[in-house]
């Protein structure tokens, strides 16, 4: 295992991204993992789902995540709140002193990330430490990525881009 993989934190927005992200680890060596999932509040507008409710779907991931890699795996997981998601990462990273980020792709096309925010452009445009990058594998069953998305930008242009 290499120093870059010997601290890594682990976002996960939901199950279907906790069994993606899962999936995508295989094959991977890890030292300790610490999965995050952010609560994003609103800033003083009403939420969009109950912090409980939230939290529950957190645990959620947390338990996909745990059962996939097994109880040999130095894993650690956390709830954190905030208004910006990529900046709770960001926090904890460097409580977890992580020596990278790791995430996978999530789908959902360029217009949708632009109306919304994209947190993975903010995270390897914005951080302080590396951020390795997951190919989504697709499912055992060969079935789509977990969020059933396909990659519009390539649709679009008629190549292979990337998201």
């Amino acid at each position: 295992m290499s120093d870059l993989l010997g601290r890594v934190v682990l976002p996960v927005a939901s199950d279907d991204d906790a069994e993606a992200t899962a999936r995508a680890l295989d094959g991977h060596e890890f030292g300790s993992i610490l999965a995050v999932h952010v609560v994003e509040k609103a800033g003083g507008a009403p939420d969009k789902a109950g912090v409980q409710q939230r939290e529950e779907a957190a645990e959620e991931a947390f338990a996909i995540l745990d059962s996939h890699l097994g109880d040999d795996a130095d894993l650690d997981t956390e709830i954190r709140y905030d208004t910006d998601v990529a900046d709770a990462i960001f926090a904890a990273a460097a409580d977890f002193d992580a020596s990278a980020i790791v995430i996978t792709p999530r789908g959902g096309s360029r217009w949708i990330q632009l109306l919304t925010g994209d947190v993975a452009l903010s995270l390897v445009t914005e951080t302080d430490r590396p951020v390795v990058v997951l190919p989504d594998a697709t499912r055992p069953d060969g079935g789509e990525s977990a969020d059933g998305s396909v990659d519009d930008a390539a649709e679009d242009t008629g190549g292979s881009e990337s998201e």
